[in-house]
């Protein structure tokens, strides 16, 4: 058994800066400390794919992060891991714990059958793994080979943490209260494509204006790099629902850069509880836009539930700071600049669009490697 302390100084002082997760109660000393540390940022997720798209986006932005979560969960991670970390190359430190260790304490039936296969689940998606230290003369060498690894492939390395790995850690600090806002809005009337948008979007974040820009995946990534292809776009592929999770990344470990997040209805709908994170974290650099068209375009055109949906309550409900619904591009584009000047957010823009696709759309011709390298090299400039 260890100290929280001998682990998270010898990571901090590896450029390690931000933790999140979802608790565990092996994890809970781990986590109390973290959250207790002035110098370092813990992000409560609602869901542990959304731990590690966040850590992916703060490690994007320059900040080693650490993803951490009850093995339970483990099958949240496997969309973010296996296309975004994988696909963009994002290194990211893995904890989960091992509930329902085979041969080791009793533990609740839910645990039996991903207790003996998490360590397997880990092989299977190519990422190198061993147990988390408990002995303080490991904890270094356990680092060293984890940021070698991270450094050299450019992929997570997990350290899989039994039950009693850490000495338990009291909280001390009391939880911030962030009060959602209840201003209703009345919703927008589709007007124009989706690709309009984009076009007015980019006239306000470009490489100069020192905006990043999240695209979600499918036809929106797609699109916005055929309206100009540039150093401070990412197209998301795959990792569906987990673009606002980056953008938060991005945005709490770059509070100076103006951060623009392309959602979508049928990606947003996915990973809702994300909105949540986003509210209670309220980084006031973060815009997030939602192209609601009510379908999902890039997979058939099958509905979406988004006409249901009363998407601008839910992010007021959240607690994004101001919340409209636009369907003219020159008034999102307006509504995007004006926050980024004001420093008001996150700020939620549901922007209805009308359905269609520009002929002949390409695909881009560069990877979401090269894409994901291209940015990191933007942000970190």
């Amino acid at each position: 058994m260890i100290e929280a302390a001998e682990f998270i100084g010898a990571a901090q002082r590896r450029g390690f800066g931000l933790y999140s997760g979802v608790p565990c109660s092996y994890l809970k000393p781990f986590i109390n400390f973290v959250i207790d540390s002035p110098d370092l940022r813990y992000v409560g997720a609602v869901n542990e794919g959304d731990a590690v798209a966040i850590a992916a986006g703060a490690e994007f932005a320059g900040v080693r992060s650490v993803a951490m979560f009850q093995n339970s969960g483990f099958g949240n991670t496997v969309n973010p891991l296996t296309s975004l970390n994988y696909t963009f190359r994002s290194p990211v430190l893995l904890i989960p714990t091992l509930r329902g260790e085979p041969g080791g304490p009793a533990d609740e039936p839910q645990h039996e059958l991903m207790g003996a296969i998490t360590t397997a689940l880990l092989e299977l998606m190519r990422i190198p793994w061993e147990y988390f230290p408990t002995d303080s003369a490991a904890v270094e060498p356990a680092l060293e080979r984890a940021v070698a690894h991270m450094d050299r492939e450019q992929t997570p390395y997990a350290l899989v943490m039994r039950k009693g790995s850490v000495a338990p850690a009291t909280l001390r600090s009391q939880p911030r209260v962030t009060p959602p806002q209840s201003a209703a809005v009345q919703p927008a009337a589709a007007m124009a494509s989706r690709n309009a948008v984009l076009q007015a979007v980019q006239q306000v974040a470009d490489p100069a204006s020192g905006t990043v820009i999240i695209a979600t995946t499918g036809y929106t990534g797609r699109e916005l790099y055929a309206c100009d292809d540039r150093a401070n776009q990412l197209y998301m592929v795959g990792s569906m629902g987990c673009a606002v999770s980056l953008g938060l990344g991005i945005a709490l470990a770059q509070p100076q850069r103006r951060v623009l997040v392309l959602d979508g209805d049928g990606a947003a709908l996915m990973r809702l509880g994300a909105q949540s994170t986003v509210g209670f974290e309220a980084p006031p650099n973060l815009v997030h836009v939602l192209l609601d068209n009510g379908i999902h375009e890039s997979t058939g055109g099958q509905a979406t539930v988004s006409r249901s949906v009363d998407f601008c309550a839910i992010a007021a409900a959240s607690g994004y700071r101001a919340v409209h619904s636009l369907a003219d591009p020159a008034a999102v584009a307006t509504a995007i600049e004006n926050a980024f000047a004001g420093r008001s957010g996150p700020v939620f823009l549901h922007v209805p669009t009308l359905a269609g696709v520009p002929d002949n759309l390409p695909r881009p011709s560069v990877t979401p490697a090269e894409v994901g390298q291209r940015l990191r090299e933007y942000l970190q400039s």
